[in-house]
């Protein structure tokens, strides 16, 4: 269990730029958890996370990984961060090496990290036949699942994922959710950051929304979306399905608002007929 006690954060401290990011933010995540955090540009989100992967040290509060302080190594193994466009990280020459080079680091055995390579492509859907490829001729899908898989290769009990499907397009998004998704179900705790309540609705199975550094809501994605006030609080948009249930109750229909997906809106329109 990942426990993040009273943690604020303050950039630019006794500045005249001083920025308040984290304001006494505390909540747990269970293992096999799927956690989404939501929040506009500036809610503090990839702070938090940072703070949560031991990437910014502690200013005030505690995170704990099982019980063991972030700022121990042994706790911050059990993480794996996987930055927006982690793409651009990627610098081998082939997407073999580019995988192994984390469990290299690692002092491996040959044997061992060649596992691990041939795990992890499987967990993300990479065809064996692409390991000599160069990862600078993939895909923009590819090349996301790639480094994604260079995390993974390290073995990680807990996985964040920063905006993962920023810039991708509809295809490449769709199959790499569908990775993510069966990532999930194998047994890794997934914390997942997006600003796109389609993809939450799709994914999580629970949400906190963030605002200027504070926690507005936490609960199931049904719950949020039924509530259009916090989503407006927070500067997010619902799901276009959950938009169209909204326009019928303010156009005087009494339909449940909590709905994510088409299916639920056709039986529920349906019913008020």
């Amino acid at each position: 269990m990942i426990e993040i006690k009273n943690v604020s954060y303050t950039y630019m401290k006794k500045t005249p730029f001083e920025k308040t990011a984290l304001q006494d933010i505390s909540f747990s995540v269970k293992e096999k958890d799927f956690l989404a955090i939501a929040g506009h540009t500036g809610s503090g989100k990839s702070t938090l996370i940072q703070i949560i992967a031991g990437l910014i040290d502690l200013e005030s509060g505690a995170v704990e990984i099982d019980g063991e302080s972030v700022k121990n190594k042994s706790a911050r193994q059990k993480i794996g961060m996987v930055f927006q466009y982690p793409e651009y990280q990627l610098f081998e020459e082939t997407v073999e090496k580019d995988i192994a080079f984390g469990p290299g680091n690692l002092g491996m055995s040959a044997d061992e990290i060649s596992k691990r390579v041939d795990d992890a492509m499987k967990m993300v859907d990479l065809d064996e036949n692409l390991k000599t490829a160069s990862p600078f001729e993939l895909s923009g899908g590819q090349k996301r699942r790639v480094a994604i898989a260079g995390i993974l290769a390290l073995k990680p009990k807990y996985l964040i994922l920063d905006e993962p499907t920023a810039g991708l397009d509809p295809k490449a998004k769709k199959k790499l959710l569908s990775e993510i998704k069966r990532l999930h179900r194998s047994g890794v705790t997934v914390i997942f950051v997006s600003h796109s309540m389609e993809d939450i609705a799709a994914l999580a199975s629970r949400v906190i929304v963030l605002a200027q550094g504070k926690i507005l809501f936490e609960g199931t994605p049904r719950k949020l979306f039924g509530q259009a006030e916090i989503l407006e609080r927070a500067g997010l948009m619902p799901p276009p399905v959950t938009q169209l249930m909204l326009e019928l109750r303010r156009a005087g229909f009494n339909v449940n608002t909590e709905i994510l997906s088409i299916d639920e809106a056709e039986k529920e329109i349906f019913r008020l007929k």
